[in-house]
């Protein structure tokens, strides 16, 4: 389950809310983002999201410590906290 989500531009893109703050994220991305959230959401635990592999499940390193991230595309993340079992702070995240 997703217990919080980190900022609007993610709650809007979770919520299918076309709004300047989720703008930030291209339009043609929101559906993959969307459909990576539900995934993050019903996963029983993080190594369900190792699979399909083209998510690159990853443990993030330096300032974001204790975070995890799946891809949307090369520049586009999703960036999560996997806290017993469920997901917090989750946020779309521009990697470049």
């Amino acid at each position: 389950m997703i217990r919080s989500i980190a900022d609007k531009a993610t709650q809007d893109i979770f919520d299918g809310v076309n709004s300047k703050a989720s703008r930030k994220l291209p339009q043609e991305l929101h559906s993959k983002a969307y459909r990576l959230m539900d995934l993050i959401g019903s996963a029983g635990s993080i190594n369900d999201l190792r699979v399909p592999p083209g998510n690159h499940l990853e443990a993030l390193k330096g300032n974001r410590k204790g975070f995890h991230s799946v891809r949307i595309n090369d520049q586009w993340r999703i960036v999560f906290r996997w806290i017993d079992g469920d997901a917090e702070d989750v946020q779309v995240v521009d990697y470049h």
